[in-house]
């Protein structure tokens, strides 16, 4: 975090004297006296586009005038699937886990 702050820090420091020379610039810039007004030029004018031949598109052919779509081959026939075996069902009861009686005590005399 340190370091953080340190690098914020510096990036601060840079960036305020950066600042400076722009604005020593700017104010040297205001005090130049006025720039004299340059001569104007007038430009040619821009040539005429050409008027281009425009393609001539070939009509489309009727509907009729095509020629008919190739049939399909019969696809080959295939052998009929194995039948799946029964899937086993799932007990819904729950057995009775057996209690054996516990050994009898020993007899104190």
């Amino acid at each position: 975090m340190a370091s953080f702050n340190c690098f914020a820090l510096a990036f601060f420091v840079a960036l305020s004297f950066s600042s400076i020379d722009v604005g020593l610039a700017a104010r040297q810039l205001q005090q130049l006296p006025p720039m004299p007004t340059l001569p104007t030029t007038t430009l040619p004018p821009l040539p005429s586009i050409p008027n281009l031949p425009q393609p001539s598109i070939p009509p489309f052919p009727r509907l009729g005038a095509l020629p008919p779509l190739p049939t399909m081959p019969a696809l080959p026939t295939l052998p009929p699937l194995p039948s799946m075996p029964s899937i086993p069902t799932i007990p819904t009861t729950i057995r009775s886990i057996p209690f054996f009686s516990p050994p009898p005590s020993p007899s104190s005399p």
